[in-house]
């Protein structure tokens, strides 16, 4: 059974998920949008499910050779095309609670496109079982292992990190070692070191592999710390 804490935050992701699932239903991802007219029209669409009225991190859809971008990177707008791989990463606040998902769909029929979605499903599930299987792991350990794991897939790890903190907004941060709270190769924080009030962390496990030939790239995020039923 969750705790209060952490049956907020699994809710926080169920609604979440919603939302990404609603706007699948809607036909919203679709060639010939711009990346930012279908951002916008997810922010209203969470307004108009959820009451959401903050995302605690920027809203990013990204699409086609944009999708080979970390979260600081900056990205030209561009339209979705009819065979594109396109990912969203969305940080809806649901009352005091933050979300953090992100998710990639196909456009097409390209066969390893769509294994590439299958795959950082996997890498993210398999992430999450080794983090649940050893108690002393730290997060620049779960990075290496998620970027190995790209290898082994037939990828390359996309980003310099693979997830952070998440909690109520706004959650814990520290300005002098902002990287301490990062999962990044290195990082000798132990991922389940606790709060300084002794409150167990919670974390975000971000899963990017790119294709660096054929310019293109998958996401997936969700709660590593917490698994609820659906």
């Amino acid at each position: 059974m969750l705790g209060a804490r952490e049956q907020a935050l699994w809710d926080a992701q169920l609604r979440a998920e919603s939302l990404f699932a609603e706007v699948v239903e809607r036909g919203l991802i679709r060639p010939g949008v711009l990346e930012s007219e279908l951002g916008d029209q997810i922010h209203e669409l969470a307004k108009e499910l959820f009451g959401v009225r903050r995302h605690w991190h920027k809203r990013i859809v990204r699409s086609g050779p944009n999708t080979l971008l970390g979260y600081y990177d900056e990205a030209v707008d561009r339209r979705l095309g009819a065979d594109d791989v396109a990912f969203l990463d969305f940080g809806p606040v649901f009352e005091d609670w933050e979300a953090d998902l992100g998710r990639s769909y196909v456009l097409g029929s390209d066969p390893r496109k769509h294994q590439l979605v299958k795959d950082i499903a996997n890498a993210f599930r398999l992430g999450q079982e080794r983090y649940e299987a050893d108690p002393t792991l730290t997060a620049g350990a779960l990075y290496d292992y998620v970027a190995d794991l790209a290898k082994q897939m037939g990828w390359v790890f996309g980003a310099p990190t693979a997830g952070h903190l998440v909690d109520s907004f706004p959650h814990e941060a520290d300005r002098s070692e902002p990287r301490r709270y990062s999962i990044r190769s290195g990082n000798p924080t132990p991922l389940r070191e606790p709060m300084a009030d002794g409150r167990p962390r919670h974390w975000i496990l971000e899963i990017h592999f790119v294709d660096l030939d054929r310019r293109y790239g998958g996401f997936f995020e969700e709660l590593l710390t917490v698994r609820g039923s659906r």
